[in-house]
């Protein structure tokens, strides 16, 4: 584990291998350097790139210096670019794709941008997060109520089933999870309301690929297409069989693919 100081002086952890043209990897919510999809995606990706995975501020061996703003982690993108020479690839699931969007926006020096299912709310079919969800969220957190804050997220915002999160509490996964619970909100604020950021999508200039499962959530499969459509120099690809947990070995050969042409 290595560390970069990013502009607000926050230490982030971060971890590189493999060789090639560096790559940078955003997590979604709850997950980090070690935990999640990221961790078997940077094995696949190392013999094309050099992978480079963190730990999101506030989450495993990151700092949190407070006050949070989502302009925060974009800033630590940035720092993680530099380390990487100057000039990166950025890859963003989820909520971290919605930060890698936002990194792209603000000019970073990404050289190719793909983002996997950014959950923007740009239809009226699919669950919908409640309009509360970031000062529910905060009042969770507040209360150190870490467990009931992650239910809160699974449930109501993602609309996971409730026997579901349920046999989740059961299992270690769930220690993990309450471990970075105050992060919540984080993701909930770079989401700025769930809605589809058009103008910032507008002003990417980089190649983008923006990718989802045919088996997702119909929301989340909008949400991809209707950001494809936005974003000026953009590919779509729709993954057979895939859901928002999406596998390295579906997300793994698109990524390599689009990154090398």
């Amino acid at each position: 584990m290595t560390q970069v100081t990013s502009k607000d002086g926050t230490l982030i952890a971060y971890e590189k291998t493999g060789s090639g043209l560096p790559l940078i990897l955003v997590d979604g919510a709850l997950c980090s350097r070690d935990f999640g999809p990221m961790p078997k995606l940077a094995q696949f990706l190392a013999g094309s790139f050099t992978v480079f995975t963190y730990d999101r501020r506030g989450r495993n061996e990151s700092g949190d210096t407070k006050p949070y703003a989502a302009e925060r982690e974009v800033e630590d993108i940035e720092a993680l670019i530099n380390v990487a020479g100057g000039a990166a690839y950025v890859y963003g699931v989820s909520s971290g794709a919605a930060l890698a969007l936002a990194a792209a926006a603000n000019g970073l020096n990404i050289t190719k941008l793909a983002l996997y299912e950014p959950p923007f709310d740009v239809s009226d079919e699919g669950h919908h997060a409640p309009a509360d969800s970031l000062p529910q969220l905060k009042a969770l957190i507040t209360q150190d109520r870490r467990g009931d804050a992650v239910k809160y997220f699974m449930k109501d915002i993602i609309g996971i089933p409730p026997l579901v999160v349920f046999m989740m509490t059961l299992f270690p996964i769930w220690k993990k999870l309450k471990a970075v619970a105050h992060t919540l909100p984080y993701d909930i604020t770079i989401l700025d309301g769930f809605g589809l950021p058009v103008e910032r999508a507008k002003s990417v200039r980089v190649r983008t690929l923006v990718s989802g499962g045919d088996k997702s959530q119909v929301l989340l499969q909008h949400a991809v297409k209707k950001l494809a459509e936005v974003i000026p120099n953009c590919e779509l690809r729709m993954l057979k069989g895939q859901t928002h947990n999406v596998s390295e070995k579906a997300i793994g050969p698109v990524l390599v693919e689009f990154f090398n042409k």
